[in-house]
């Protein structure tokens, strides 16, 4: 069985060629990871690869390891997917495919580690739960294709269905991305400033209010007065009064249960 390819720590050297974060690397007990079962390996670490998660991943704050689903598939030619039971359009990824791989992801599983599926008829994904991700050991995330996996996985598996939104996509590749970047910023060290993920929308249940720099004037527009006023206090007022009316205006339902509203 091929090893799990592994993107972590890498030691510093002088080199003019670039550095290469796709290198089989050991377990670190005490760093995040994230574990993608998936048909399509090489899409990673993609964009993860790049800016501050980029870094955080070259430092070894955390780790992101590959699962290639091909390498479970069944028969000459490593098939992963059959046709619906029942008839119908499309394939399904096959349980004794995605069954192995899930279990080998697993097999580096410590303390508490979910194991998300990508799915349109999942939870939403929200900055809570990008918040208790952060908190956990690592995660396993699924990413399907086609018409989507074998129900008997999900339930064998006790696995969480995620969702982006209301809307559907090729495969998982891109959502796990995204959920693994939301995930990533909030560990600690990966940010340069932590208070900018105090203040930053959905931190409070509240979208961010408006964010202004120099110059002062810009197309005969004027920061607002009370931001360069350097009264923190009425600073503090008028952001938390921006946040509440942009939130009603945009967001509303983010607003129901609140007393502040």
């Amino acid at each position: 069985m091929k090893t799990p390819r592994s993107h972590g720590r890498q030691s510093a050297r002088p080199t003019l060629e670039p550095r290469e974060l796709m290198q089989d690397k050991p377990d670190y007990a005490d760093v995040w990871q994230a574990r993608i079962v998936t048909l399509f390996p090489d899409l990673f670490p993609g964009v993860l690869g790049a800016s501050l998660t980029g870094k955080a991943l070259q430092d070894g704050r955390w780790q992101l390891h590959t699962h290639d689903l091909r390498l479970f598939g069944v028969g000459k030619h490593r098939n992963v997917d059959d046709t619906p039971a029942g008839g119908g359009a499309g394939m399904v990824m096959r349980p004794d495919v995605v069954g192995p791989a899930i279990e080998d992801a697993q097999t580096h599983a410590r303390g508490r580690w979910p194991i998300l599926y990508m799915s349109p008829r999942g939870r939403r994904f929200d900055q809570t739960m990008a918040r208790d991700l952060s908190a956990c050991q690592g995660v396993t995330m699924l990413c399907g294709r086609f018409e989507g996996v074998d129900e008997r996985v999900i339930e064998h598996y006790g696995i969480t269905e995620v969702s982006l939104g209301d809307f559907v996509m090729t495969g998982g590749e891109i959502a796990a991305m995204a959920m693994i970047d939301a995930t990533v910023r909030l560990l600690p060290g990966v940010l340069g400033n932590a208070e900018s993920t105090v203040e930053e929308s959905h931190a409070s249940g509240l979208l961010e209010h408006p964010q202004y720099t120099r110059p002062a004037t810009w197309q005969g527009r004027n920061i607002p007065p009370v931001l360069m006023s350097g009264n923190h206090g009425e600073i503090a007022r008028w952001r938390r009064e921006k946040s509440l009316e942009i939130t009603k205006t945009r967001r509303p339902d983010l607003l129901k249960d609140r007393d502040d509203s």
